[in-house]
């Protein structure tokens, strides 16, 4: 039964640490508990059955964990779950009427620092200068490159 138990936390830990690397990445929190399983496991090996086969669990672990990865990696597992597709669109193709510095309008959604902005009955994607700025707030034109069009807030 002692078996049963280390080997189910090593192996629930390598699933958990190749999950958290192809399936979540960024995350940290699947990945830390992974170590942690696999650690507890390599643990109760050392409490069970003493240093030697205690060591012996320690190496096989690491050489599981190494070839689950490299498994992983090389039977492109992960290729089924990435995006295939590209986006062809751009923002404001269809800006057909004429902006200009210091034209006023009103945000639709809030900036972070990117979204959406209404002027002359014209829904547009406006970026502020880094700052954050809610919905429903009046903006002015501050700058325009190419089909980037670049606001901030009214002061009054």
């Amino acid at each position: 039964m002692d078996w049963l138990i280390i080997t189910g936390f090593i192996l629930l830990g390598t699933f958990l640490i190749i999950a958290e690397i192809i399936f979540v990445p960024g995350t940290t929190i699947v990945g830390v508990l992974g170590l942690i399983f696999s650690v507890y496991g390599v643990y109760l090996g050392y409490d069970y059955y003493g240093a030697s086969t205690g060591t012996i669990i320690l190496i096989a672990t690491l050489i599981v964990n190494v070839v689950a990865l490299v498994m992983a990696f090389k039977g492109k597992s992960w290729e089924r779950f990435s995006l295939k597709g590209t986006m062809t669109g751009k923002y404001n193709e269809d800006f057909k009427f004429d902006l200009n510095i210091g034209d006023k309008g009103q945000t639709l959604s809030s900036l972070k620092p990117i979204g959406k902005a209404m002027f002359d009955e014209h829904e547009i994607e406006v970026r502020s200068n880094g700052g954050y700025v809610d919905e429903n707030v009046e903006i002015e034109v501050i700058r325009i490159e190419s089909s980037k069009i670049f606001v901030e807030p009214v002061k009054n």
